[in-house]
């Protein structure tokens, strides 16, 4: 996966894992790191986040930017830009780089928020309880200026559609993070009654439809023809969808036996699971539920789903000309498709 993002870098021409640092080594991100430093032996969320902005070994943060950078690549000037070639580096426009900037920050301003805990189900041993209120309150102004200036950006890039777009893809987030958070039954922990219908919908609002919008909105900006613009969306909500499923199946996957990798019961494995052995057998299984998993037809049929979407996002592609930003669109869904 490291050379995957690596070599694609090379081919946007643009080192995706730098692509918020402006942001991040602004003068009031500085401070706000300075602060989380307070935190610091204790179990607050946001410092795992942090560590994640210096050294993330699986290259996800930065993903979705390089995925936008790689498809306007891919697309390519249009007939109603050609005036405009001028301002391309590396066959993109500003714009188009300035719109994988501003899908990062959002992406990082919901990352920050989710890292906020509820105080009332704190133990003696995650913190200080003043050092977690501290925590929160960090996680929600941080999170709040990443977002402020992802909307400054957008607004300056002067297109009223692609400002329709994300915002429209913000208030997804919002609503995927809210059916996430109200998952749980409060009376038994467990995760509600919901079908692979219902958790296709709720994974695109809350992981797909950021990178499906932002792919469209790049093909806006190059003015595109609607169909392209589609096929743009198709590719980002397959190939995401494609990247939540391979990384619900890793816990049951792993070669390793001894691998004891916690696993969430709204995971794809465990909701392809529920459906074919019903809802009481599963409730019987919470114990075993892992091994009863791998036993059973859920990982099969999650990596199949995998699959599909994956094949979805590669015939869309298919829309755009051949090219190396092409190949490593491919290379991406079948980086997140291969399975041991």
């Amino acid at each position: 996966w490291s050379q995957l993002v690596s070599e694609a870098e090379k081919i946007v021409g643009y080192p995706t894992s730098f692509m918020s640092l402006r942001c991040l080594l602004s003068d009031e991100l500085s401070n706000i790191a300075m602060h989380v430093r307070k935190l610091v032996g204790t179990k607050h969320p946001l410092l795992d986040t942090a560590r994640g902005f210096v050294y993330d070994s699986r290259n996800n943060l930065q993903m979705r930017g390089l995925v936008i950078l790689l498809i306007s690549k891919a697309a390519g000037p249009s007939t109603a830009e050609r005036s405009f070639q001028h301002d391309m580096v590396s066959g993109i426009y500003s714009s188009q780089r300035s719109l994988a900037e501003i899908t990062e920050l959002i992406h990082t301003a919901f990352l920050v928020h989710r890292g906020i805990v509820n105080i009332g189900e704190l133990k003696s041993c995650d913190g200080p309880l003043k050092d977690m209120q501290f925590g929160n309150k960090m996680a929600v102004l941080s999170g709040d200026f990443l977002l402020a200036n992802a909307c400054t950006s957008l607004a300056q890039l002067q297109n009223t559609k692609v400002v329709e777009l994300i915002s429209s893809a913000i208030g997804d987030l919002v609503q995927g993070i809210y059916y996430e958070n109200s998952k749980l039954s409060e009376e038994s922990c467990l995760p509600d009654d919901i079908g692979i219908s219902r958790w296709k919908e709720q994974v695109f609002l809350s992981h797909s439809a950021l990178l499906a919008k932002s792919c469209q909105a790049a093909m806006e900006l190059a003015k595109h023809s609607t169909e392209i613009q589609d096929m743009a969306f198709q590719y980002g909500k397959h190939m995401s969808m494609s990247h939540k499923l391979h990384s619900d199946l890793q816990p049951f996957v792993r070669e390793s036996s001894s691998d004891t990798m916690a696993f969430s019961l709204n995971s794809a494995p465990a909701i392809l699971h529920q459906e074919f052995h019903g809802r009481e057998a599963w409730l019987k299984q919470i114990r075993e539920l892992q091994e009863a998993i791998k036993a059973g037809k859920g990982v099969t049929s999650a990596i199949e789903l995998c699959r599909c979407h994956g094949n979805r996002a590669l015939a869309a592609l298919q829309r755009f000309p051949p090219s190396e930003a092409r190949d490593a669109l491919a290379n991406i869904v079948y980086a997140v498709t291969r399975f041991p």
